[in-house]
């Protein structure tokens, strides 16, 4: 943990923050919070009110919770739950019900009781919404008002189902959800099109009525819109960062979800920094950036001018660091992805021997491979290298019913056509499965299965495209992802042990990878620490010295330039190719999460528009011109 609270790195910072190197040590200390309260009440004879919150965010302090309450004794009996919101339109047994979400992650695996526990009532009859709302604004007061609040953040900003545009007095009550709140949604409900429209959630001024608040962020998706609640005006464009005016509100952050705070992203800004390499390339070309200069066009006044003239009066002029800069920039980009062979290497990010390269392709679903890095897939291949893509989880949560009817269709038409009493028999049995489980049943296993298999059929017609071997890939189907769903994963030892098995198998001299700073619930973030273990695992195993691992970013993201290592230029012959292996991937083509504020609907125009970026950043600094770029970060292994 970092604890920054009266630092002059935070002078920016409206509400006191605090970053933990792990979402576990957050939760620790909120849980410790938590006991205390519920210890101190208990022994004044009186109820500790609690606010949560749903989502993937709060369920690790959850689970600790529970391992308190089953190691330690922590008694749940004298608290009372309010939860801050849930869909309009859903019955409390739909699988993305909120009132299910807390009973499976919280209610059901304490001593809570039944009473205690609230929610709004997302199925009442609309005449009767504003009457249910003013009954559990009453219900709240009648049990003392909360003590701790516990809250996540969404991307627009919103805390509860407070979209922006929610005002700071604002109650209970029926809200329209937006569009970008939808879009997030989107794979937990099989498609955007399944998502309610409404919500009922606690107002801003019902939450601010908390005698303390915990605010809990996990991951760099949550980054952007963490700085602009601390560091922002109170806005209603932002609606938590009206957690301003609360006299007791922290926030609880992972590293990776306080990337884009100014003491972070910009700490010269702010204060005395070290000039390591690394802060330097940072800093000089966030200059080019802002001055809109290309970097050996840069001169002493701009680094004056923007904070960094003790960086010019410990390193020397701006001409010899504009220079080093664009070299050290020029040097990741490179051609060979898997080292150049019979090549000065010297200034390359990967190394010319051994020649070819045994490069492991770690993709946490089928599609992140080629979303993502589908064009140094190619090269890769083209090259000569000896590539395995390795595709860790089915991906069969994220096939719509609609999908699997589909080929069942075709499996009953065929089976008729030929006559086929055991393919009929099968067909038939998965038709009657699909039925059965209904719009809110979990999938069985069968229709699991048929999902993966589906998913597998598009990762080999978009390896075709790529000139991949459909013998080259590997399916893991980690047991964490094909026992569990959504919010839900727990690894274990059986799975570190798996991606274990392959990695001394292959014995690879690359590895890439994604997941580094993910939300740790999530399928890229939980394969990231599987991987760790694995390798952690084997590090006494030669291979291990010799090995790279080249992180790639997920659906909707990118490094930013001073943090590629690699560049790989695609032109647009291959750049069209990449986006033909995206299309491949039908099941996909508006499911994937993080689609972006602007709307973009399909997977491919994301990834267009990431690649066509950071492109466009590196013509910005002065150095050639490409039509898109797929960026890596090289991870030490023993970080």
């Amino acid at each position: 943990m970092r604890q920054v609270l009266n630092l002059e790195f935070a002078q920016r910072e409206h509400i006191p923050t605090t970053i933990y190197t792990s979402s576990d040590q957050a939760c620790a200390r909120v849980a410790d919070a938590i006991c205390e309260l519920i210890t101190a009440r208990k022994a004044a004879g009186k109820p500790a009110v609690l606010g949560l919150a749903t989502g993937s965010t709060p369920v690790r302090l959850y689970r600790e919770l529970i391992r308190r309450h089953r190691e330690e004794g922590l008694s749940f009996a004298n608290v009372i739950i309010f939860n801050l919101d849930e869909y309009y339109g859903l019955i409390p047994e739909h699988p993305q019900s909120y009132r299910r979400f807390m009973q499976e992650q919280l209610f059901n695996l304490v001593d809570l009781k039944p009473e205690n526990c609230h929610l709004p009532d997302g199925d009442v009859p609309r005449e009767d919404v504003l009457a249910s709302c003013h009954a559990y604004e009453e219900a709240i007061t009648e049990a003392g008002g909360i003590d701790i609040q516990i809250l996540g953040i969404g991307r627009t900003g919103h805390i509860g189902f407070n979209e922006p545009g929610s005002t700071p007095d604002s109650r209970t009550r029926l809200i329209t959800l937006d569009s970008l709140t939808r879009r997030d949604a989107a794979r937990d409900f099989l498609g955007e099109k399944n998502v309610p429209r409404h919500a009922i959630t606690m107002g801003v001024a019902t939450i601010l009525n908390a005698r303390k608040i915990f605010l809990l962020a996990w991951g760099e998706a949550k980054a952007e819109v963490i700085a602009q609640a601390v560091e922002g005006q109170q806005t209603e464009a932002i609606p938590a960062s009206f957690l301003q005016k609360h006299p007791d509100c922290v926030f609880c952050i992972d590293e990776a979800a306080a990337s884009h705070l100014t003491r972070v992203r910009h700490p010269w800004l702010v204060g005395m920094v070290e000039w390591s390499p690394a802060m330097i390339r940072k800093a000089v070309l966030w200059l080019s950036r802002k001055t809109g200069k290309p970097l050996l066009k840069l001169i002493e006044e701009d680094y004056s001018e923007n904070g960094m003239a003790d960086l010019l009066t410990e390193k020397g002029s701006a001409y010899e660091l504009n220079i080093e800069m664009f070299n050290t920039a020029q040097h990741t980009i490179t051609g060979w992805p898997g080292g150049k062979p019979n090549a000065d290497d010297s200034h390359r990010p990967e190394r010319a021997k051994p020649f070819p390269k045994r490069s492991l392709i770690l993709s946490p679903e089928p599609l992140d491979d080629i979303y993502c890095m589908g064009g140094t897939l190619h090269r890769l291949v083209n090259q000569n290298n000896d590539v395995t893509v390795a595709y860790l989880t089915s991906g069969n949560l994220a096939v719509p019913d609609s999908e699997a009817r589909r080929v069942i269709e075709l499996m009953l038409e065929l089976g008729e056509k030929r006559e086929s009493a055991d393919d009929l028999k099968f067909a038939r049995l998965l038709d009657r499965k699909l039925r059965e489980k209904g719009d809110f049943g979990d999938d069985p296993a069968e229709i699991r299965q048929l999902k993966g298999l589906i998913r597998r059929t598009e990762s080999r017609s978009s390896a075709r495209l790529l000139d991949t071997d459909s013998k080259r890939l590997r399916f893991l189907d980690l047991p964490f992802y094909e026992n569990g769903r959504y919010r839900s994963f727990q690894p274990d030892e059986s799975d570190v042990e798996r991606l274990i098995e392959l990695l001394r198998e292959i014995r690879p001299h690359q590895i890439f990878a994604t997941g580094f700073g993910n939300d740790p619930l999530s399928v890229p973030g939980l394969c990231f620490e599987i991987l760790r273990s694995a390798l952690a695992a084997s590090q006494s195993e030669p291979w291990v010295n010799d090995c790279h691992i080249w992180l790639y970013r997920g659906p909707g993201m990118e490094w930013e330039t001073h943090e590629i290592d690699m560049a790989v230029p695609l032109s647009p012959d291959e750049f069209e190719n990449k986006i033909q292996g995206i299309y491949q991937h039908q099941t996909q083509r508006n499911q994937s999460p993080n689609l972006g504020k602007d709307g973009d609907g399909n997977t491919w125009n994301l990834a267009s528009k990431f690649n066509r970026a950071t492109a466009s950043a590196y013509d910005a600094l002065g150095l050639a011109e490409y039509e898109a770029i797929e960026a890596f970060k090289r991870l030490d292994i023993n970080r």
